[in-house]
Order: structure tokens, then C-alpha cells, then sequence
């Protein structure tokens, strides 16, 4: 999924022109409005596709909501390149681990 940078929809006075093309949508009765497919499609926003809303003064700013699972995912990608580590390491440390875990937890429970 495509996430845009920023989205704004501003309120314009009627005096206001120039060769920005500015489709109006109209406001729901429920609060939803329709964002033009072409921006949809140029933006990559889809159905279901979250996104957070700041007001600040007159202006609402769009902006995509990254799931935390995202960052996180980036994150650790960034250590695992920092240290030279592949998926094969990080699931064979795994293992280790369980192997580590369950010796230890059976153990102590045995005795």
C-alpha cells in the first residue's frame, strides 16, 4: 500500500482564483466526504485505507495512519542491516531459544 504525504483541504474565499484544479465534495450527513478518484488513484489511497485528520485553524490536513506494526517492522529491519543479520540467523537464534526455554521451564518443573 502506497501512503501519501499529506493531503490538505482548505477553505477558500469566493475571491480566490487560479489554475489549481479544485473539485468541491460535499459534506455527508454522517461527516464523510468523497475524495476524487484521480487523487485516490495518483495517491495510492485505497478502501479501508486509515487516515488521521489534524485541524489546525481553518485548514484540515489528511495524513495516512502508519500501523505501528509498520514502524516497528522498519526499525528492526534497520538493526537487522546494522549487524549483518539475515531472517536464517534471527529463526536460528530462535530456535536456540525455545530449545534454551523449554530445558530450563521442564527442569524446575521435574524437581
Amino acid at each position: 500500500m502506497k501512503y501519501i504525504s499529506v493531503l490538505l483541504i482548505i477553505r477558500i474565499s469566493d475571491n480566490q482564483k487560479g489554475g489549481i484544479y479544485m473539485p468541491v465534495v460535499k459534506m455527508r450527513e454522517r461527516g464523510q466526504l468523497t475524495i476524487p478518484y484521480e487523487y485516490r488513484k495518483d495517491l495510492g489511497i485505497g478502501k479501508e485505507d486509515m487516515l488521521n485528520v489534524l485541524k489546525i485553524g481553518d485548514v484540515l490536513i489528511l495524513v495516512p495512519k502508519q500501523l505501528a506494526g509498520d514502524i516497528v517492522s522498519k526499525k528492526i529491519e534497520g538493526t537487522m542491516k546494522k549487524k549483518g543479520l539475515t531472517l536464517d540467523n534471527l529463526l536460528s537464534n530462535l530456535r536456540e531459544q525455545r530449545k534454551r526455554y523449554s530445558k530450563e521451564t521442564y527442569a524446575k518443573a521435574k524437581t
